[in-house]
């Protein structure tokens, strides 16, 4: 476990670490005990550093965790077909099991599913877990996942992944622990589709969502929507190496100054969600810890290619060309997020494209353009607002390059009440903020093809949806990526979105809470992290 390497360490030296590890040693019991050995403590705490990454990475059972969001509201729901919000999102990752799981690298874990199989990508065979139970001690079966998956296709359920769930045109249980499903055309990627939290299975016939009733590392024990949510440990929990914390608490603190506050002054041990605006504050302080991941959220410049100036020659290359992306990577993120390359795949996808190179900043590529195009000095309305995250910053960005070369574009700062149906998807040139998706092909169906309900830029390639299609009923990795590397390509060069930088989640934490890594389904591990991490004493 210890360097050998290390002055005065030895192998018993390393059994007395462990063993007090074991007991829940704490960094303090830790330096104490190097000093009474008299251990040499080397430059920048070699020892010290070494045993208590170790300590951290032995998970410690006990504690009450209190985490606050940014969001919540009296629709707060335990319904996770209906989950809209962060702190639904938590709640429901607590109490409820989905049947596969994304890890940190973006790869497909089983969780309620033992094993998910198909030869043609159309029919599926999902076969469960054994000796599961639910809180209410019921045996988890087949029927609980039919249950679940066909609420999604009852329009009277509102299930908030209704147009995803479509595809499944049948919904079979074969046995007390095998499922059948079959989507109406090949879906490579209906595996991991099913670990997006919607997808949560709940007891089979279950109607009352004031309470929970999950296969989850929590049971609810108290849930006042829109104040706050308590859980406790399951004792009956299905994994064994999981759900470290003996209760959990989880609300929302919308305030970010007073979300930050709360965690400095120890009531909170994370805050969820922090802006480059607070990172200089929360870096000045011991005891506190920021857990960056970078899974896909951005926020777009949108030129629609049917209106003008989107429709003139050369004007969208133009725009991309004079993105600073540096300047908007390093000052207006302050470091948090990494550039992008105009195309919505994310560096955490096993998808992303690393030989898509990202776009110099060339003003002078751009002057000629904007040019040819006969819009030089014309005066171009930009829309943003602070419901698109940065967008205003990188609109003053684009408008500071825009006036070195002698171009005009003029800012309209809108309210961020009634943006997203007033201007976005329909201003000529305004932007969005999109979250992050599991897959190319959500993200492709829902922004890029031809008839997407989100097509930002009214992009149409017949190609590219023959593709989309395509690269959908592929099962083979390499040829799939090969084609969604193509498509990667064809978006950047060819749609009126703008895409400078993936956003990067910051969650802020006190050192004590441990177990916390990043997760391409978004920050707060994506929002699984309650049966995860665990307190240091």
């Amino acid at each position: 476990m210890i360097d050998k390497g290390i002055t005065n360490w030895t192998r018993a030296d390393d059994a007395m670490v462990e063993h007090a590890i074991r007991r829940g040693a704490t960094r303090r019991d830790l330096l104490r005990m190097f000093m009474a050995g008299g251990a040499s403590i080397l430059a920048g705490g070699t020892i010290l550093g070494r045993a208590t990454a170790a300590m951290a990475a032995t998970p410690v059972r006990g504690g009450h965790l209190k985490a606050a969001g940014w969001s919540s509201s009296t629709a707060d729901t335990l319904d996770p077909a209906k989950a809209s919000l962060s702190t639904d999102y938590v709640r429901c990752c607590s109490v409820y099991n989905r049947l596969t799981f994304l890890d940190e690298s973006g790869a497909v874990v089983m969780e309620l599913a033992d094993r998910i199989e198909s030869s043609d990508a159309t029919v599926w065979t999902v076969k469960l877990k054994s000796g599961v139970t639910f809180h209410d001690g019921k045996p988890f079966t087949s029927a609980d996942v039919v249950y679940s998956m066909m609420r999604h296709l009852d329009e009277n359920t509102g299930s908030k992944v209704n147009s995803i769930a479509k595809q499944m045109t049948a919904i079979t249980a074969v046995d007390p622990l095998t499922v059948q499903i079959t989507l109406a055309a090949a879906n490579a990627d209906l595996p991991t589709i099913l670990a997006m939290h919607h997808f949560m299975i709940i007891a089979d016939g279950t109607t009352d969502f004031t309470t929970a009733n999950g296969t989850g590392a929590f049971k609810i024990e108290m849930f006042e929507p829109g104040v706050k949510s308590i859980m406790v440990r399951n004792e009956n929990y299905f994994k064994t190496d999981a759900a470290y914390l003996d209760s959990f608490e989880y609300f929302a603190i919308p305030d970010e100054t007073a979300r930050v506050n709360a965690l400095l002054s120890g009531d909170i041990h994370i805050a969820a969600s922090i802006k480059p605006q607070s990172m200089r504050l929360i870096e000045t302080q011991s005891g506190i810890d920021l857990v960056k991941s970078t899974s896909g959220n951005y926020t777009n410049l949108n030129m629609r290619l049917d209106m003008d100036p989107g429709d003139k020659a050369g004007f969208i290359e133009g725009v991309k060309n004079l993105l600073n992306r540096e300047v908007i990577q390093k000052s207006v993120m302050r470091g948090l997020a990494e550039v992008a390359n105009d195309q919505p795949i994310s560096p955490m996808s096993p998808y992303h494209n690393a030989e898509l190179k990202t776009r110099d900043y060339d003003p002078e590529k751009a002057k000629a353009l904007f040019d040819k195009a006969g819009l030089l000095g014309v005066s171009i309305p930009v829309v943003a607002s602070d419901a698109a995250t940065a967008s205003v910053d990188m609109a003053t960005v684009l408008q500071q390059s825009g006036a070195e070369i002698g171009m005009k574009f003029d800012i309209q700062r809108v309210p961020s009440d009634g943006y997203w149906s007033n201007y976005w998807l329909k201003a000529p040139v305004h932007f969005g903020n999109i979250n992050p998706r599991p897959t190319p092909d959500i993200l492709f169906s829902l922004l890029y093809d031809t008839n997407a309900p989100w097509n930002e830029s009214q992009y149409k390639s017949p190609k590219f949806d023959a593709m989309l299609v395509e690269a959908r009923g592929e099962l083979d990795f390499a040829k799939r990526k090969e084609i969604y590397d193509e498509m990667q390509v064809m978006v950047s060069n060819e749609a009126g979105t703008a895409i400078p930088v993936f956003l990067s989640n910051v969650d802020a934490k006190s050192s004590k809470l441990q177990g916390l890594k990043p997760n391409p389904l978004g920050g707060q591990m994506g929002y699984a992290m309650a049966e995860y991490v665990w307190l240091e004493a």
